[in-house]
């Protein structure tokens, strides 16, 4: 069979987004430190009010406000920053912007990290620590905050994928210094592009709003009258790496959505999951009982294939209209550390290798109907079955 809907449709924009958009193309006020009324201002206090984090800066993308968090937490040129082996070449590409040097951790059949290798690996060379909930999969949280508190050593969060994700009643990315979300079409709030980070900390805010571009006195548009501007003027270099007002238009008004998204997004998740475990041939990693999952897309595991057999579910998925990908099997994948070769010398990770070799990855929009839903299950069942069964012939 074929797949009826693409899974790579994004999340709609809500109507009310429009009276406010066609307000801005008649004023033009794009740029948020002239605007009369900063679209993005308002998007920051909400986001934060959402998460319930002091502060919020919005900039273009998840990835500058990754770049952005690590400056902030003081990384330094030629500092060593320590990443999981498994996430977006955005997060070892903002670990270069800024001087450093990525140091990977391995990741597990589970999609989370291997805390073993985390530990050894969380020695006096790092100076910071940024953890990927890739995919929306979250690592023992506990245990990297507690092993990163007890070293001295800043934990930034990127919850590009997470947003609406809790850890033991906590929502992801308020648990590290600082927490990276991102507005790209494909995540749960479409904003085609653009990011936001979140901090309790008044000094980072301060040193981020700074080099996001805020020059002059453009930080006391931002309405934080108790956070220490002036101690930092004119000390930090300017990125302009904001956002602009006609994107915080489109963002704002799914911000009240999130909720009903993350419900409706765990209810498909959890559907699909339980159709596609009960297959021999596919393993779909287990919740943690402490992770309240936000997704708004499917990973699962080949059992029993070969490399010809996995690459064969590629190729009949791709010829059917969409594309299941297995990460390690596609040569460009960009969240796969061996084609990171900006990085330098790119290490050998088995653990991470042999499971980015079998996991296969498939969006699930959160607005698909069950009917939908069931079309997708069986065009994954029929895809991975004759995929086994032509090699096998």
């Amino acid at each position: 069979m074929s797949s009826k809907r693409s899974v790579y449709d994004a999340e709609p924009i809500p109507g009310a987004a429009r009276d406010v958009i066609d307000g801005l193309m008649e004023t033009g006020d794009l740029f948020r430190y002239t605007a009369k009324v900063s679209q993005v201002t308002l998007l920051e206090k909400e986001f934060a009010a959402y998460m319930g984090s002091k502060y919020a800066l919005a900039v273009n993308s998840a990835s500058s406000a990754i770049y952005l968090s690590m400056l902030c937490v003081g990384v330094k040129p030629g500092d060593q920053v320590l990443i999981p082996a498994w996430t977006f070449a955005a997060v070892p590409s903002a670990v270069v912007h800024a001087g450093a040097l990525p140091v990977l951790a391995e990741v597990g059949e589970n999609l989370r990290l291997d805390m073993a290798d985390f530990e050894a690996k969380l020695n006096g060379n790092i100076a910071a620590v940024v953890i990927s909930h890739m995919r929306g999969h979250t690592s023992d949280m506990d245990a990297i905050q507690a092993l990163c508190n007890a070293r001295g050593i800043p934990l930034i969060e990127d919850a590009a994928h997470s947003l609406g994700t809790l850890w033991n009643n906590r929502k992801i990315g308020t648990i590290g210094a600082v927490g990276c979300f991102s507005f790209q079409s494909y995540k749960m709030v479409n904003g085609g592009e653009g990011g936001i980070l979140l901090t309790d900390d008044p000094d980072i805010i301060a040193k981020a709003v700074f080099m996001s571009g805020a020059y002059e006195h453009n930080w006391s548009k931002h309405g934080y009258p108790e956070v220490p501007f002036e101690k930092y003027q004119n000390l930090f270099p300017l990125f302009n790496l904001r956002m602009n007002n006609l994107s915080a238009a489109v963002i704002r008004p799914q911000i009240p959505l999130i909720d009903e998204r993350v419900a409706k997004g765990l209810e498909n998740y959890n559907y699909v999951a339980g159709k596609l475990n009960a297959s021999p041939l596919i393993s779909v990693p287990p919740a943690d009982p402490r992770e309240r999952r936000a997704p708004d897309s499917l990973q699962f595991n080949l059992v029993g294939f070969d490399d010809a057999q996995a690459r064969r579910v590629m190729e009949i998925s791709t010829a059917r209209g969409n594309p299941i990908a297995i990460f390690g099997l596609q040569g460009d994948n960009a969240r796969v550390f061996w084609n990171w070769k900006f990085i330098g010398n790119v290490p050998e990770l088995p653990i991470t290798r042999a499971m980015l070799q079998r996991a296969c990855d498939i969006r699930l929009p959160v607005g698909m109907s069950r009917a939908e839903l069931d079309d997708t299950v069986d065009f994954i069942l029929d895809c991975v079955s004759e995929a086994r069964m032509l090699i096998a012939s």
